[in-house]
């Protein structure tokens, strides 16, 4: 019983920050569906804008144009996605950059899990863009899951470099 309350108390800071994450990202959308209607674009600087888009699909709005099914398909993975993660830091929770890169991918994900479910798809404000070229919208949360991402990739790194 000891290690499972060790366990949980050392998994609070990650949940913690994945916690953070999530309400900021909320935050930021709930801003944006208030002061912005779909398509309205503010420019910021050259190349950054905040706009307003619904993104139905994942990731670079993969899979947007099909029929509605994928909105249940991409929430399942995303619950499927937290509770392994979950699991996972809980087991790892004292490897800190695996487990920060575990925590900002939760945060991320049940954040984009909340838009699927509330709204049917995900809102991204986010608008990168040089010269004619506009890299897809984003938001806060796929910026913590690609922080993530990258950071999970760093940790192999480092570790195989160890062994």
């Amino acid at each position: 019983m000891a290690r499972s309350s060790t366990a949980s108390r050392g998994m609070l800071p990650w949940l913690g920050l994945a916690l953070i994450i999530l309400l900021a990202d909320q935050f930021t959308k709930v801003l944006i569906l208030g002061y912005y209607r779909l398509g309205d674009a503010t420019q910021v600087t050259s190349f950054f804008n905040v706009v307003r888009v619904h993104n139905t699909g994942a990731a670079f709005s993969f899979l947007a144009g099909a029929s509605g099914w994928q909105r249940w398909f991409f929430t399942a993975i995303g619950v499927a996605a937290a509770l392994f993660i979950l699991y996972m830091l809980r087991s790892h929770a004292g490897q800190k950059l695996f487990a920060f890169a575990l925590a900002c991918i939760l945060g991320g994900a049940v954040g984009n899990v909340i838009d699927r479910t509330m709204h049917g798809y995900v809102v991204d404000f986010l608008d990168l863009h040089y010269g004619g070229w506009h890299f897809p919208a984003f938001n806060i949360a796929d910026s913590a899951i690609s922080i993530g991402a990258f950071c999970l990739i760093l940790d192999e790194l480092l570790r195989v470099k160890k062994s």
